[in-house]
């Protein structure tokens, strides 16, 4: 059998990485039990303590207040929608907002200096939180052929070594532009005109791995890949259903809309293998009130649903929804909605009649008695909104899970009303903006079209590479070049070691980046680290202070303006490498005026007016209050799925067999409550009670006994995918309110047992919510079957005694 842990030669240059002698201690965990609410003054307490710990608490806390506010900046966190009329003087952002404007307004740099003492093979050595905790990227760096240690480069230099490996490559295709959600709209456009004129569609990014699911199922069912409700429906519903997602750390301004749609009248329910604290319930740290007393109460049932028996799950609510129509015929189903906007709900309603109640429940995990209450609340409701997150669209089957959550609002008829929708639960705060302005490797047809007539060179019509095909032609060597606006690629992706060694052989790589990530560190032959402004630095262009714009979850474009001084002088804002990077690689072939880009957003904004239909009158709409909304069909009750123009569809689909030997478990990947996507704040799970280290496996307590295991004992964990074998070395056992069977651990450690192959059907996003495991005693040997690359490439986070 293949071991998918060991690279064949360590090279006495930059691509050695470290050493790291066993044996191997862990960190002393610390476990109290699990948190049943979220926020709350504990919440102030840490967003203060990461002021602190980043050396940022005036810079950092004076721009606290400006973020997310009319005339301020975009949160750098997540994607969750700003309210449309008033918002909170004492501030418009949560605890994981808090650490992330704390990361990027730290007061620390390094630079040339730093990078002349630390080597890549030293600084490799560290964790994921040692090397967020070092500071602001302060000047372009550039790691040469063979190199130790990256050395300090002119930004016209660095451009001029792009524009060398570009240049020299056999096609365009042989290089890769990869995206990171927090890019903004006007840097989007520009980039991805850049590649495009230099004619390739290889455009993975980080939507290729967490909702790539959601925007094909819901393109193909109703006609737009994104969410169809706006903020104001979560205060106006009857029904909030929260299923594979965890508000309370993910997107915790999402609590104060629970809590205000609960107040008028709501009922939540919730499905998640994991009791979360924030499905549980809430305390305004912005209310005294709500401070002093106890939590306000959201969910109204809670569903511990085994992994992926979601899809049974959704199975037996149609099943149970379809009765209740039966006793009270066209009480409970919207029949005109179904007979008019709909296609396909009597072949569904005859497939629905093949499965048995007792197997569904058997199969999901949850009893008859308490799917059938659940059903009688979508029964009973009218205005329900279902949310997910990637506990469903990082699923095998996630695509068909999103089917049946849409089977689900189609027979209720809760699409295209007030207080009822879909609402994919987005990550980065413009991820969904960078596929609205074609960061895409399967543009539309119409689009490539209106891109050309419009700048007039000829747009590349082969499809590109998302993130997993990207690897796999990296792997193989017929991608040369990649370049990173943003994100820490290496860490996000599938089969750290696959990846690792995908990147390694790269000729070139080059990342965008305000921090040190672990991707600067698993590098191509040649490196570049290319330093921008942040989101909340000011960003002046000629003397006069620019904003920019982004586009979050529920489709509100809106602008955002930084207040901060930049922390260093070299720095230059996304827009800036863009327009650089296009003038040097195209020279005088382009037929695009990069310089006028340069000079004015208002120009990237006038061009995306004429390219990219609702946005007409940008540039004067995007200062308004609050923004504006584009366009969303299913939203005003119109519809064209994939085969049915003018309709929806209700989807068929089949419950996998999960069946699983013995010793084998199903492993999904989550964060902890100190981290957003790769960037690790702290080494806590508060709400989950689990302190001071991330190397841990949840299990059930029956499990863990029949294992012959013990809570705190330390295990192997190996994924045997492909006949490969994948090992995660050295996790300690935690006991956890988890379904049996099921077991969690924290990303990126565990990336590594998901294989490049396990993606998700339709979607091939990587499926990390899905991966078969076995665990097994830790045994100091494991380390003889892993070179020391992998544990420098996962980011292990093991100390050497």
């Amino acid at each position: 059998m293949e071991n998918r842990n060991e690279f064949n030669t360590i090279k006495e240059d930059s691509s050695q990485l470290p050493s790291a002698e066993p044996p191997y201690k862990l960190l002393d965990l610390k476990l109290k039990p699990p948190k049943n609410w979220a926020a709350g003054f504990p919440a102030v307490i840490h967003s203060l303590d990461q002021l602190v710990l980043n050396a940022s608490v005036l810079r950092g806390g004076r721009a606290l207040f400006s973020m997310n506010q009319f005339d301020g900046f975009d949160c750098p966190s997540c994607a969750w929608p700003d309210p449309d009329d008033e918002r909170s003087k004492l501030g418009e952002y949560c605890e994981n907002g808090a650490k992330a404007l704390a990361e990027e307004a730290t007061s620390k740099t390094i630079g040339a200096d730093f990078f002349r003492e630390n080597s890549v093979y030293d600084l490799a050595k560290l964790t994921d939180f040692e090397i967020s905790q070092l500071g602001r990227i302060a000047e372009p760096m550039y790691l040469p052929k063979g190199g130790t240690h990256y050395q300090s480069i002119s930004w016209d230099d660095a451009f001029a070594k792009i524009s060398e490996k570009l240049n020299a490559l056999d096609s365009p295709n042989e290089a890769i532009f990869y995206t990171s959600g927090r890019t903004s709209n006007e840097a989007t456009w520009v980039y991805q005109l850049f590649a495009r004129e230099f004619g390739t569609n290889n455009f993975p990014d980080c939507s290729n791995m967490c909702h790539e699911t959601s925007g094909y199922a819901l393109s193909r069912s109703i006609g737009i890949g994104k969410g169809t409700v706006k903020l104001e429906d979560f205060y106006d519903t009857d029904l909030i259903m929260i299923i594979g997602q965890n508000p309370g750390t993910n997107s915790p301004r999402m609590l104060s809309a629970l809590t205000k749609g609960k107040k008028n009248g709501a009922k939540i329910m919730a499905i998640n293998p994991l009791p979360e604290a924030g499905l549980k319930g809430f305390k305004n740290p912005q209310e005294v009130r709500a401070l002093l007393n106890k939590p306000y109460e959201l969910s109204d049932l809670y569903l511990p649903v085994r992994i992926n028996g979601d899809m049974a799950l959704l199975k037996a609510l149609q099943i149970l929804v379809l009765e209740e129509e039966a006793k009270n015929p066209g009480k409970v189903l919207d029949q005109d909605f179904i007979m008019n906007k709909t296609a396909g709900f009597n072949e569904l309603a005859e497939e629905l009649k093949r499965y048995d109640l007792n197997f569904l429940s058997e199969e999901c995990g949850i009893s008859i008695e308490n799917l059938r209450e659940a059903a009688q609340m979508i029964a009973s409701k009218k205005r329900i909104i279902i949310c997910w997150g990637m506990g469903i669209t990082q699923q095998h089957n996630g695509v068909e899970m999103i089917y049946n959550i849409v089977n689900l609002l189609l027979m209720k008829g809760s699409i295209g009303i007030q207080g009822g929708g879909a609402c994919p639960v987005r990550g980065h705060s413009n991820v969904q903006g960078n596929r609205t302005l074609l960061i895409n490797h399967h543009p539309t047809t119409a689009q490539l079209d209106r891109l050309e007539e419009y700048y007039g060179f000829k747009v590349p019509r082969e499809g590109g590479y998302d993130v997993v095909n990207a690897l796999k032609a990296m792997h193989q060597e017929k991608v040369k070049f990649m370049f990173c606006m943003g994100g820490n690629f290496l860490s996000a992706a599938p089969d750290t070691t696959f990846t690792a060694e995908a990147m390694r052989k790269l000729e070139m790589s080059v990342i965008v980046s305000v921090k040190l990530n672990r991707n600067h560190l698993i590098h191509g032959k040649e490196a570049l680290i290319l330093p921008v402004i942040s989101r909340s630095e000011k960003d002046m262009i000629n003397g006069e202070l620019q904003h920019v714009s982004t586009e979050n979850s529920m489709g509100v474009v809106e602008w955002s303006r930084g207040i901060l001084d930049p922390i260093s002088k070299h720095l230059i804002n996304e827009t800036h490498v863009a327009a650089r990077m296009a003038k040097a690689v195209l020279g005088e072939r382009s037929v695009v005026d990069w310089d006028k880009f340069i000079n004015s957003y208002d120009a990237v904004r006038n061009d995306i007016e004429q390219c990219i239909p609702g946005f007409e009158n940008y540039n004067k709409r995007v200062v308004q209050k609050g923004g504006f909304y584009l366009p969303n069909g299913p939203r005003d009750g119109i519809f064209n799925s994939e085969f049915y123009p003018g309709k929806a569809t209700f989807n068929i689909t089949a419950v996998p067999d999960n069946s699983l030997a013995d010793d084998e478990y199903l492993m999904g990947t989550t964060r902890t409550h100190d981290q957003f996507n790769t960037v690790v704040y702290g080494l806590n799970d508060r709400y989950r009670g689990i302190f001071n280290e991330r190397r841990i496996v949840m299990m059930n307590e029956k499990d863990i006994e029949k294992a012959g295991l013990k809570e705190g004992d330390h295990v192997d964990l190996f994924n045997y995918d492909d006949g490969i074998e994948r090992i995660a070395p050295l996790f300690i056992v935690v006991k956890y309110p988890i379904p049996q069977k099921s077991t969690m651990t924290y990303f990126p450690e565990t990336n590594v047992l998901v294989s490049i192959n396990n993606v998700v059907n339709g979607a091939n996003m990587p499926a990390s919510k899905y991966v078969r495991i076995k665990i097994r005693k830790h045994s100091p040997d494991i380390f003889k079957k892993i070179d020391d690359h992998v544990i420098a490439a996962a980011g292990t986070g093991l100390e050497s005694s």
